[in-house]
């Protein structure tokens, strides 16, 4: 995936992505990290075609993104949003099945191949046992994994979630990451994330894109690039750098240089 000099703004307001070129490797983890405001989620949203851009352009597969039709682009990329809404008493299995919606034809039915890739989707997710419950019954972790599961059900190569670690508590938080790593090593997908946890993105990406004021400010492998100096430029925050064998590369904020008031 390719992005070209992309551009956004809404009516009557600022730029809100200025002029953004960069590419997204393909069999890579990559996170799109960011201080609130800097256009994280909104870049996001262009990638998957729920914005159009102002200007500039997103290849995908050499084509351009918005030369898609919504069923194409669904064969292409999958999205996982923050927030998802669904009937409660939907069952595990059934909100998966939605993800072969972009396969079916009107009047079409089930077909071996919606079930297998259904079945598939469940076990890559670890739900195959909770299939039959209802989602008011699952966790918060179990939940978003379902969601996960219904997005691998549409078979593409390239996955996007925004912030989806957002409203779980820490355990789930990592299960979830661990199983974002796990999708990237064992089926080869090309994942893009939104998160807020530098040390987390560090941890499970392959790649980083730092946005500030909607434009990347710097990329690449988080060992190279998440330094003293960005954090304090991207985040107003002095931290410290650390890397040990077992924890790995990681920051510790120490102070905030924004005076209170």
């Amino acid at each position: 995936m390719d992005i070209k000099q992309l551009q956004f703004h809404y009516k009557n307001s600022g730029a809100i992505i200025r002029s953004l070129s960069t590419t997204i490797s393909a069999g890579k983890v990559t996170t799109i990290l960011g201080p609130n405001g800097s256009g994280k989620s909104t870049l996001l949203s262009l990638l998957a075609k729920n914005l159009a851009p102002t200007a500039g352009q997103v290849i995908v597969n050499g084509r351009d993104l918005q030369q898609f039709t919504q069923k194409e682009l669904a064969r292409q990329l999958a999205v996982v949003h923050q927030q998802n809404e669904a009937p409660f008493d939907l069952t595990v299995e059934k909100l998966v099945e939605f993800g072969r919606l972009p396969y079916r034809h009107m009047f079409s039915f089930d077909n071996k191949e919606d079930a297998e890739a259904v079945e598939w989707a469940m076990a890559c997710t670890g739900l195959t046992s909770l299939k039959s419950k209802k989602l008011i019954e699952l966790s918060g972790g179990q939940k978003q994994r379902a969601w996960i599961a219904m997005a691998l059900a549409q078979k593409t190569n390239l996955l996007f979630l925004d912030e989806p670690t957002t409203y779980l508590d820490v355990y789930y938080q990592i299960e979830l990451l661990e199983l974002v790593r796990s999708l990237n090593e064992q089926l080869g997908l090309t994942i893009v994330m939104v998160l807020h946890d530098v040390n987390q993105a560090a941890r499970y990406s392959d790649e980083l894109k730092v946005m500030k004021e909607g434009q990347i400010v710097a990329e690449g492998e988080p060992k190279h690039i998440m330094t003293r100096e960005l954090m304090l430029r991207v985040y107003d925050v002095e931290a410290v750098i650390r890397e040990d064998a077992e924890a790995g590369f990681y920051v510790i904020p120490v102070a905030s240089t924004t005076p209170l008031g």
